[in-house]
């Protein structure tokens, strides 16, 4: 991996990062790729109409269906799905923890039962790292401990020491495999945990920056807590990660937690929301959301955003979008969710723009007041 600092403006910066798949300017917005498809989506619409350079995919899921060894099988991810560009991958260890009904982490890693046919499985440092050399992504995460807030204070202890040792067995094992000339093109991120205390992000991330690592990512947030607790956990954190590497804040978010989060250093984001929301009527403009299924646009002529130039607000109403909605029409799913990415990826352009040009401070004013 290279990286660069292109441009800062305060505390937002934009930097690129090349992979040997793409190369990607930051601030990113990643669209979730649960399967190896993000949905209601194929890869001609992640990039020849969206320009998508990098995309997530789920380790748990795609362990359990169709099977990492198949992926390998069929030549790894990019072969296998026909995306050309960059993938992360995270370590399956928040899938592990929240959609099991028994899950169960212990010193060594989780136990877990699958979610399609109850059988029983156990992630590993190590094993997540096979996994994923298997998928062939572009940057790997690693096992980390999920902790549900709210916690106890030594159960968030209890997660900062689980995961910092794992950190410490993850980098060993990964550049031990890259020595033996296996992943020599991955990169690996380790993940900042603590909750909101700030003391404990504080020992985490200064035990996780101090490993070799490619770059680091804060998680644990975006889980129920107050905004501006995420808001300000991300401020007191980021000064302790280092500024030579990527910065990613993982799950989040709404647009206001974005433009919030690059005003605070954050580098890399992803989120189920511009697709899940699309799914569900939710759209995003730059004056706020809107909910098609609502009765006011069944005669709308407008496109869902004037300001739009996606290619569905190039091409359809609001009206027929509504109508689509109210069908329960399957193009609807690919329409929407179309916008709501564009409207994302035009949004982490925008903000790119502004810090090159050291105009950031006025751009967030600009967003909030046309939201206003």
């Amino acid at each position: 991996m290279q990286f660069q600092i292109d441009a800062t403006s305060g505390q937002a910066r934009a930097t690129t990062i090349k992979t040997a798949h793409s190369t990607i300017q930051t601030p990113v917005f990643m669209p979730v790729g649960t399967v190896g498809s993000v949905k209601a989506l194929d890869m001609n619409d992640m990039t020849e109409i969206l320009g998508t350079q990098i995309i997530l995919a789920n380790t748990y899921h795609m362990y359990l269906r169709p099977g990492d060894e198949t992926v390998a099988k069929m030549g790894k991810l990019h072969n296998f799905t026909t995306y050309p560009n960059s993938f992360l991958t995270d370590s399956g260890g928040f899938q592990a923890f929240s959609l099991s009904d028994i899950s169960k982490a212990d010193e060594n890693g989780i136990e877990f039962r699958s979610h399609i046919d109850g059988s029983k499985h156990y992630f590993t440092p190590e094993k997540v790292i096979d996994i994923q050399h298997n998928l062939g992504s572009d940057i790997m995460m690693i096992l980390d401990d999920l902790v549900a807030l709210p916690a106890t204070q030594e159960r968030i202890k209890l997660s900062i020491d689980r995961t910092t040792q794992w950190a410490k067995q993850s980098i060993k094992y990964f550049r031990q495999k890259q020595a033996e000339g296996i992943g020599v093109e991955q990169n690996i991120f380790a993940i900042i945990q603590g909750g909101t205390d700030k003391a404990f992000r504080t020992k985490s991330a200064t035990q996780l920056c101090a490993l070799d690592y490619d770059g680091f990512a804060i998680g644990g947030l975006s889980v129920g807590e107050a905004n501006q607790d995420m808001y300000d956990t991300v401020e007191h954190t980021v000064p302790y990660m280092p500024e030579e590497k990527p910065r990613y804040l993982m799950g989040v978010g709404t647009p206001e937690d974005l433009v919030e989060n690059v005003e605070r250093g954050i580098d890399m984001f992803d989120c189920v929301m511009p697709t899940r929301n699309a799914r569900n009527g939710t759209l995003f403009t730059n004056f706020g959301r809107i909910n098609i299924r609502g009765a006011k646009f069944k005669q709308d002529s407008e496109p869902i955003d004037p300001e739009c130039d996606c290619y569905t607000c190039k091409r359809y109403t609001r009206s027929y979008l509504h109508h689509l909605f109210r069908a329960k029409e399957l193009t609807y799913f690919r329409l929407s969710s179309l916008h709501n990415l564009h409207y994302y990826f035009t949004l982490m352009k925008q903000m790119r723009e502004a810090i090159l040009e050291d105009r950031f401070s006025e751009f967030k004013e600009e967003f909030y007041a046309k939201r206003a």
